[in-house]
């Protein structure tokens, strides 16, 4: 294949460069020639193959926060900066860190070990605890517990993993059609196709970032070498032909649900037509993350100013992160219409958007997606600028939930945009239920959802009973207590991925799921908790002082653990 260009993220989102046919057919070839091989690699030779990927991405971790920088017009000195290294190289070598551990125990137990205990629930549904997996989790991630829970029909004593090590499998060519709002999720799909699914891997880079592609290319160049990984670039054009190609056995999505329904039926009024009559154009797997309205719930609460102004934040950091093109933003805000603060939390929300810098609008088409909530929405509140090719942050509050299509609860806004509305209920029990009922049945999207609750709260039993029913019942991929769910994206031993249950005609957040390091067959979803507030402030807080410090002391440590390390990352910590 050709040697693709130098980084170059100035030449804009749609001038990447494009793989030729000719070395499209090429890479597909070589591939289909290494599937066996890389099917009948035992544990302990990829082991020692997650060990050289470190390695090599450890030689472009700087210069990849440096594109996307530029990319996103961010100074290298921002504190905002830190995003790209936690969000960026931080989470790819987590990743490795943890195949590298699941790795070892499959070569010496024949399955990835559980580090938590494993229970069964009133209604049989087997959980998991995967987080804390090891004594850094529990240091850095003082409190926070993690759980994975199975689908209906696994029990305890046989829960389903790393399938593909235990059973013949001849492999196959997975297409990786990787997104471009995020830096490691390209990366990290990779990875997982080629270490849990059992595939060699053809990973298209998104035109948004393709300037990103030489140093993945670099990254896992001892996979390249080998012939089980290709890196090619293009657009939607290359990208069909590539879902078509006779070489190609499956597919792995992140971007749109218009994405995959187009790979699936084809576009135009035939692709509608195929869709109606049910007659996809690809018999194909299709794995996909495409999004979410992703609901973000109060349960009222006895809260204080300071929880107030805590809570506060938490909510803003989750819609301002990386500018608002994250499919786990908080898209709509749940209250309850008779909490007394209510009006108080929308009124610090308010006051923190006002102070935050506006951003650039890298993501293609948010200026089009933004105009339509704004227009559509006379409510719609603004704060900041909009010059400079930057959008103001837009709050849509007291939103009528019986609106059921309303853009805001049938279309994710994937720009800087939030909605709000509140609920009525007699109580916190009953106001849980309702929640419950309204994201379930009313937002569009089941990858994550986010509740926040007060400890005081959770004191009254029937407060509390409801509670554990609402995480039992929401029918979501992710279910994060008190932290913002895209920490379900970051622990990365959590599955991430859309509730089990959608199909290619009503796809939603997609199908499958990915991270999964200790290689559950078959999840349903992951359920974090986190205590009500934390100390220190959580390193995506907007009023952050030191998450660059912070990104890059965490991104050295999770490439060689030591606990040398520790002190420099709690002074970061400590004085953000």
């Amino acid at each position: 294949m050709p040697t693709p260009p130098s980084p170059n993220p100035s030449s804009g989102p749609h001038l990447g460069p494009t793989t030729s046919r000719a070395d499209l057919d090429t890479a597909v070839r070589q591939l289909a020639e290494k599937r066996k091989s890389w099917s009948a690699l035992g544990a302990q030779r990829r082991l020692e193959l997650t060990d050289q990927l470190i390695a090599s991405f450890a030689t472009v971790a700087q210069r990849w926060v440096d594109g996307c920088l530029e990319a996103e017009g961010i100074p290298p000195a921002n504190a905002l900066a830190g995003e790209e290294w936690l969000a960026g190289p931080y989470l790819i070598f987590r990743n490795l860190r943890l195949l590298r551990g699941s790795l070892r125990d499959i070569a010496r137990h024949g399955r990835p070990r559980i580090p938590g205990p494993v229970t069964t629930r009133a209604n049989g549904q087997v959980v998991a605890q995967v987080i804390p997996s090891t004594l850094w989790d529990r240091i850095f991630y003082a409190g926070v517990s993690a759980e994975v829970w199975m689908e209906p029909g696994v029990t305890a004593d046989d829960i389903p993993q790393a399938a593909h090590y235990r059973e013949a499998d001849e492999g196959g060519v997975a297409l990786v059609l990787s997104a471009g709002n995020v830096s490691s999720i390209g990366p990290m799909d990779t990875l997982y196709k080629l270490f849990v699914d059992n595939r060699v891997v053809l990973f298209k880079v998104h035109q948004t970032n393709h300037y990103l592609g030489p140093l993945f290319a670099e990254g896992f160049e001892p996979l390249i070498r080998r012939g089980f990984l290709r890196v090619v670039y293009g657009g939607a054009r290359e990208g069909a032909y590539l879902c078509e190609h006779s070489g190609i056995d499956e597919i792995h999505v992140t971007g749109s649900d218009k994405t995959v329904e187009a790979i699936a039926f084809g576009t135009g009024e035939q692709g509608a037509a195929n869709k109606a009559a049910r007659k996809p154009k690809l018999s194909k797997k299709i794995t996909s993350e495409l999004g979410n309205i992703s609901p973000w719930i109060v349960v009222p609460g006895p809260w204080s100013v300071a929880d107030v102004a805590y809570q506060a934040e938490n909510i803003v950091s989750s819609l301002a992160n990386n500018a608002g093109f994250n499919c786990n933003a908080t898209r709509m805000l749940v209250t309850h219409a008779g909490w007394e603060g209510r009006a108080p939390l929308l009124d610090e929300m308010r006051r923190l958007l006002t102070t935050l810098p506006t951003r650039r609008a890298y993501y293609p088409g948010a200026e089009e997606r933004w105009s339509r909530f704004v227009e559509s929405h006379e409510r719609s509140e603004q704060f900041g600028d909009d010059d400079f090719g930057r959008l103001p942050w837009v709050l849509i509050p007291d939103l009528d939930p019986a609106l059921e299509e309303d853009l805001c609860q049938r279309s994710e806004a994937f720009c800087s945009v939030m909605a709000e509305t509140a609920l009525p209920a007699h109580d916190p029990a009953s106001f849980l239920d309702a929640a419950v009922r309204y994201a379930n049945e009313r937002l569009w999207g089941t990858l994550n959802v986010t509740l926040v609750i007060h400890p005081a709260t959770l004191r009254d039993p029937a407060i509390a009973a409801a509670f554990e029913r609402a995480v039992e019942e929401l029918r979501y991929g992710t279910v994060a207590i008190n932290h913002w769910a895209a920490i379900g994206y970051g622990m990365v031993a959590t599955t991430w991925g859309a509730f089990p249950g959608a199909d290619l005609y009503d796809i939603q957040s997609g199908t499958g799921v990915v991270h999964n390091t200790l290689m559950f067959d078959r999840p349903q979803k992951s359920v974090l908790r986190a205590p009500f507030r934390v100390s220190p402030k959580p390193p995506w807080f907007v009023s952050h002082r030191k998450s660059l410090e912070l990104g890059r002391r965490m991104t050295r440590f999770e490439i060689d653990p030591s606990p040398f390390k520790v002190p420099g990352i709690f002074a970061s910590a400590l004085t953000g």
